[in-house]
């Protein structure tokens, strides 16, 4: 049986991986600043993290919601001490577009209404509800019968009288990701919150892509000082297993069936979780994540060749002039570094939050040896 051919590939191979780097089926070493969108926050093969499946194996992998799992508890906990939302709940699902579909849900419970305000560039999943929220022509899905989405431009305070008494939520990334990582201000994301609490909607943080200490602090929100009703989160939270969860505000009240997953939560999902942010403490990666952004937005402002550069911590995007296309190919197959890209011509830098000074150094090392090989 052939696979359903929607992903472009690159003609690489890889067999292993330990963490910032992979090695290919031929051998080949190559270093991740790209981490699989995002999912990869701790390295690949942490210790601890294969440590706790492997244990979590020994014991159960799975069963289901019906019964009581002590572990989500654990995870709950863990995230109340790290995440800055002690009083919030937890639902567990499978991904971050299911985790979206479920804020979506739970604001049209919430508030009776239909209408969504979203961001244009953004991008929320492949799920139905969350295709509809996401800025992209080629990818349009209806949303449920009745709703209606509005998007408006991210930055634009003018544009957020549209967020009215008909509204039931208001989207919006952290950190834009697939969208080229563009970067809500500060003073614009405190508006959004006041405008959504004057208008009576839930307040959702996508922090999919830009939660988890990737900017520094564990969400990018907080650096603007507000609190969301809703906060989804999936990609590192698992460092490659599958996992996702809503926090949901405690002034939103659960009903049974109100929401519902098979897989959510599932003991290993909840084992990798925990080991994940017992690592992001343990070993202050969120500091670390800081520091090296810092470091690469520095080094990249040494380059007259780059456009713009934006982001914060280890979520950096920089553009590049058309004639330049061919940049993140050439760091792939002449240098084997692996990065992210969002057309046109910028690229995306998301590696594990444990890189090291001298692993970050080599990006820099690169991209001069490819620029200078262009220009020569």
């Amino acid at each position: 049986m052939a696979l359903f051919d929607v992903y472009p590939l690159f003609s690489i191979e890889p067999v292993r991986a330990k963490g910032s780097w992979i090695w290919d089926n031929k051998g080949d070493r190559y270093l991740d600043l790209y981490g699989g969108h995002a999912v990869i926050s701790i390295g690949h093969g942490h210790p601890r993290y294969v440590e706790a499946l492997k244990d979590q194996l020994d014991k159960i992998s799975f069963y289901s919601n019906s019964v009581q799992n002590p572990l989500q508890q654990k995870l709950s906990e863990k995230l109340d001490e790290i995440s800055g939302y002690p009083d919030y709940r937890l639902f567990l699902c499978n991904s971050g577009a299911e985790a979206n579909e479920n804020a979506l849900k739970i604001a049209s419970f919430a508030t009776g209404r239909r209408k969504i305000i979203a961001f244009k560039k953004s991008f929320h999943g492949r799920t139905s509800g969350a295709v509809a929220v996401t800025d992209n022509p080629k990818i349009v899905a209806p949303f449920n019968a009745g709703h209606e989405v509005v998007f408006l431009t991210l930055n634009d305070v003018s544009s957020l009288n549209s967020i009215d008494h008909q509204t039931a939520g208001v989207i919006i990334e952290g950190i834009q990701g697939v969208g080229g990582i563009q970067v809500p201000t500060d003073e614009f994301l405190r508006v959004v919150e006041k405008k959504t609490k004057e208008s009576g909607a839930l307040l959702i943080l996508d922090e999919i892509q830009s939660g988890y200490g990737r900017t520094g602090n564990f969400f990018a929100h907080h650096a603007a000082g507000i609190k969301a009703d809703l906060i989804t989160i999936a990609k590192g939270m698992g460092n490659g297993f599958p996992v996702g969860g809503v926090l949901i505000h405690p002034h939103i009240k659960p009903w049974s069936g109100m929401l519902g997953t098979t897989f959510g939560g599932n003991y290993l999902a909840c084992a990798a979780s925990i080991a994940v942010l017992e690592v992001i403490e343990k070993e202050q990666l969120m500091k670390n994540a800081s520091e090296i952004g810092a470091y690469w937005i520095n080094q990249l402002r040494q380059f007259s060749s780059i456009l713009d550069i934006r982001g914060k911590g280890l979520i950096i995007g920089f553009d590049l002039p058309e004639e330049l296309k061919n940049v993140r190919n050439d760091l792939l197959f002449k240098h084997h570094v692996f990065t992210g890209e969002a057309k046109p011509n910028t690229i995306r830098l998301l590696p594990s939050l444990a890189i090291t000074s001298e692993e970050a150094s080599l990006l820099p090392e690169a991209l001069d040896a490819v620029l200078n090989s262009i220009h020569a």
